[in-house]
This record gives C-alpha cells, sequence and structure tokens, in this order.
C-alpha cells in the first residue's frame, strides 16, 4: 500500500497527462506531492526524506518547466532525483555506523551486517541504473523535438497537442514523432520506474529471506 502511496504524485500526473497534456500534469504533480508530504506529516508528524526530497526537487525543475515552457527541467527531474538517492545511499556506506538501508529497515527485520552494506550498495547501482535509464527515454524526446524545432525555423516550444492543427508533410511526421517520444517517456516514467522499482523490492526481499533463514539455521546449531 506504501508503494502505491509513493507514486501517487507520478500517477496523477499520469492521468492528466493524458488528459491537458505535459505542463498542466507537471503543476498537478507539484500539488499532488504538496499534499502527500503533508498528509504523512499529519498523520505521522514527520516527513519522510525520500518523499521531502522528491517535493523540493519536483517544485524547482517542474516550476522551472512550467515558467519556461520546457519540457527538459522535468524530463531530468527523475534522473536526478535517483542520483541524490544514489549518492546518499553510497555516503551512508561510509560515514556513520549503519547503511541507509539498514537505518531503513532494521527494525523490521535482521540480518548480518554485511548483508545489509552489500544490500546497500546494490540500491546505489539500482538507482544510478534508474537515472541513466530515464535520461535514455528522454533524450529520444529531445532528440525529436530538435529534429522539428530546426525543421520549423523555431526556437519557441510548441504545443504537441496540436500537431495536426500547425503543421503539415514533413513537420507533421516530425511533430507526431516529438508527440510520440514525450508520451513514451511518460509511460516509462509511470510503468517503467514503478515496475522496475517493485521488481526489484521483490528481489531484495527473496535476497533477504535468503539469509534470515540462514542465520535462523546458524542459531539453532549453536
Amino acid at each position: 500500500m506504501k508503494f502505491l502511496a509513493d507514486f501517487f504524485p507520478i500517477l496523477l500526473f499520469f492521468l492528466v497527462y493524458k488528459l491537458y497534456g505535459l505542463y498542466v500534469a507537471t503543476a498537478v504533480a507539484i500539488l499532488a506531492s504538496i499534499g502527500q508530504v503533508g498528509f504523512f506529516w499529519l498523520k505521522n508528524r514527520r516527513v519522510e526524506t525520500m518523499h521531502l526530497v522528491t517535493l523540493v526537487l519536483l517544485v524547482v525543475f517542474g516550476g522551472l518547466t512550467i515558467a519556461l515552457q520546457d519540457r527538459t527541467f522535468i524530463m531530468w527531474k527523475p534522473s536526478i532525483v535517483n542520483w541524490l538517492f544514489a549518492a546518499g545511499f553510497l555516503t551512508s556506506q561510509f560515514v556513520g555506523e549503519r547503511p541507509l538501508i539498514e537505518r531503513m529497515m532494521s527494525h523490521v527485520i535482521e540480518v548480518p551486517p554485511t548483508i545489509w552494506r552489500r544490500l546497500n550498495l546494490l540500491w546505489v547501482v539500482f538507482f544510478t541504473l534508474m537515472g541513466v535509464a530515464n535520461l535514455f527515454v528522454a533524450n529520444g524526446f529531445f532528440v525529436a523535438e530538435n529534429s522539428l524545432l530546426a525543421a520549423a525555423g523555431t526556437s519557441a516550444d510548441i504545443d504537441l497537442t496540436r500537431c495536426s492543427e500547425l503543421f503539415t508533410g514533413g513537420l507533421l511526421d516530425l511533430c507526431l514523432e516529438a508527440q510520440q517520444r514525450e508520451a513514451t517517456w511518460v509511460n516509462f516514467k509511470l510503468f517503467g520506474m514503478m515496475g522496475l522499482t517493485l521488481a526489484f523490492v521483490i528481489l531484495q526481499a527473496f535476497y533477504l529471506a535468503r539469509h534470515i533463514k540462514d542465520q535462523e539455521s546458524t542459531k539453532e546449531v549453536t
């Protein structure tokens, strides 16, 4: 349930995007993230670091996207978020008594310190690769948009929801390609990132379960 709650702003972003486009969806995502943090504080009288970091970056990058009418900022945001998380987990590997993943989960499960450190590094790798994957998908849109702008002879933002109204012939094809690439990024942001995160969490559960059994077997022998 918490996993779905964490992805609530992204889900709302996806739904609004399908109806009103990227800029309105970005504004709604900012409001949803503010509501998410506010609700969590009212319920628990504390704020989760991940929620707060995501909110700050969403306000900054989403605000720049809306103010400058430039999709680049909001498309970079997931990569920046994931790389900041990777940096935080990596720092905790060497600073402090326990790695970050152990601080987050040790109250629920008990495994040897070496397992926590190994798992912490796996999260570093996961967050790093997620950031790279997002940028790879977003780059498809950047290339398509640049081709459209160059062919249209403009540097101003083009409303991709109005391709058929604005262009014909080859320009229409380029506009539709950019529109499709944008939609691909939005789909990846929801389904790709959520699916990859869920798969990684499930693999983490199997990994921890194996070591819990090993630890229990050792205790029984002792």
